[in-house]
């Protein structure tokens, strides 16, 4: 269950948490560097509060990289599983017996009792807990555990935030944080840099907070997009803040809808406010710049000329180059998913009408752009609309990153992406299984400009990267 704590244990855990440990009974899974990564908490603390969690997760990357599942929605997905599942639904209910098996040879305090942790037995409401569970209890006992360890992969690869050999210090020294806050969401990248220039990811995460909602329209944020943002907002703040990173290695990077509302300075003061650094409102040649050495730096060798295509919620990003990160050619454009929808169909399914009128919108604003679409000769796209399209061709069960990274559309069959989404309404479009749920109004906005823009390009098909602007700022930041 667990092997007792040394004093090294409990400095490696206190460096791990930015904080000392409370109740902490012993270690019940190291990481094969040999700082401990899960431990044994009393089921009551030192000042007699009741303590649940019988296996907390501490290991900074661990803990990271399930945050960055849960903010993919992989817990409601689970959840749902378990509904459909009885086979499923009796594996993890045996593992939430286990739990309290396990926390009964502690201690039984009354106010927990037949209360385990993560959400077990009939949900998942916490993936730290149920990895926590699955390595210290071993594969096998968590079914739900195992598959989020298996998803997280090998936390232990670069050396631990807790060890002695990483020091605190020396996070602080490298690690970065890159916001990317545009009309549609506001996404985190924390990093490091890895072997070779390439980056090391800590901790991603993806918010949809339509922070462009009515913009178009009124020309200023609406209170509840502002609120929306903060929130999460103040949720990034907290996950960079137990990275270690300093201000002086963020980079907040606003884009799209900052840039045309009218009452920016409320949205500058409550960012600064809640993560105590300036948004930088970059311009659309900015945001070309950095959204292609982001997408360079994760497809590889491709073909020159390649265009990177960002199509975010206000606006869309050509940027035409090479791989030595060259840019012949870059331009902002004012269409985008949420802009497109807004304005042309802002109730919901579109009229075959509606569909016509911002088609020719996009294409004259297409054609006035001077891009050489015909000289193309590797056509990548980036960010959410790009993605999500790529989830929806591959027809996956819930929205898998690493499937989704590098896979393509062949340009037959983004018209065909495009007819089934415009036939279909709001909810139906939710319902596809690998679908945002709060993408799922604008999806067909942004296919719309993806079809318009693969009537013009030569080549084949659309290479998909998940590596974007937010990998372009963190590598940016390192290189400073």
């Amino acid at each position: 269950m667990y092997e007792p704590m040394t004093a090294e244990d409990e400095a490696a855990v206190s460096r791990q948490l930015q904080r000392p440990p409370r109740g902490v009974v012993g270690v019940a899974y190291r990481c094969p560097c040999g700082q401990p990564a899960v431990v044994t908490t009393s089921p009551r603390l030192p000042d007699g509060t009741p303590f649940p969690t019988t296996y907390y997760l501490t290991c900074p990357r661990a803990t990271s990289a399930c945050s960055t599942l849960e903010s993919q929605g992989v817990m409601a997905q689970m959840t749902q599983r378990l509904g459909a599942d009885q086979d499923l639904a009796a594996a993890y209910r045996a593992a939430h017996e286990a739990y309290l098996a396990d926390r009964a040879e502690l201690g039984d305090p009354e106010q927990i009792r037949g209360v385990s942790a993560g959400g077990m037995p009939t949900r998942v409401k916490c993936l730290h807990v149920l990895v926590g569970h699955a390595l210290a209890a071993g594969p096998g006992v968590n079914p739900l555990g195992d598959e989020a360890v298996a998803s997280i992969g090998q936390f232990w690869a670069n050396p631990c935030l807790g060890s002695s050999s990483h020091s605190a210090k020396e996070i602080a020294m490298t690690a970065v944080a890159a916001v990317d806050c545009g009309t549609n969401s506001i996404r985190l990248l924390i990093a490091e840099p890895g072997p070779d220039s390439s980056l090391v990811e800590l901790d991603r995460r993806l918010e949809i907070v339509r922070l462009g909602q009515g913009i178009d329209a009124t020309g200023e944020f609406h209170p509840d997009a502002l609120e929306r943002t903060f929130a999460v907002t103040e949720q990034y703040a907290e996950a960079i803040r137990a990275a270690n990173v300093p201000p002086d290695r963020i980079h907040f990077v606003a884009t799209s809808a900052s840039r045309d509302a009218g009452n920016r300075d409320v949205f500058f003061e409550g960012i600064s406010q809640r993560l105590g650094v300036e948004p930088d409102v970059i311009t659309g040649d900015r945001e070309a710049h950095l959204s292609f050495i982001g997408a360079l730096s994760g497809v590889g060798d491709v073909a020159e000329p390649m265009m990177v295509m960002d199509i975010g919620g206000g606006s869309t990003e050509l940027i035409i180059g090479s791989s030595d990160g060259t840019i012949e050619f870059a331009r902002s454009l004012d269409i985008g998913s949420v802009r497109i929808t807004e304005r042309f169909w802002p109730d919901g399914q579109p009229t075959p009408e509606q569909l016509g009128s911002a088609a020719r919108y996009v294409d004259g604003l297409l054609d006035s752009s001077g891009a050489d679409f015909a000289g193309v000769h590797t056509w990548i796209g980036v960010a959410g609309t790009a993605t999500t399209l790529a989830g929806v061709y591959l027809d996956l069960d819930e929205y898998d990153r690493k499937q989704v990274h590098r896979s393509t559309i062949p340009l037959p069959a983004i018209s065909d992406l495009l007819a089934r989404l415009s036939s279909s309404t709001v909810e139906e479009i939710r319902a596809i299984k690998s679908m945002h749920p709060q993408r799922a109004d604008v999806i067909t906005a942004g296919t719309l400009i993806i079809s318009r823009i693969a009537q013009r390009i030569s080549a084949d098909e659309l290479l998909i990267s998940e590596s974007d602007i937010l990998d372009g700022i963190a590598l940016e930041l390192l290189g400073s």
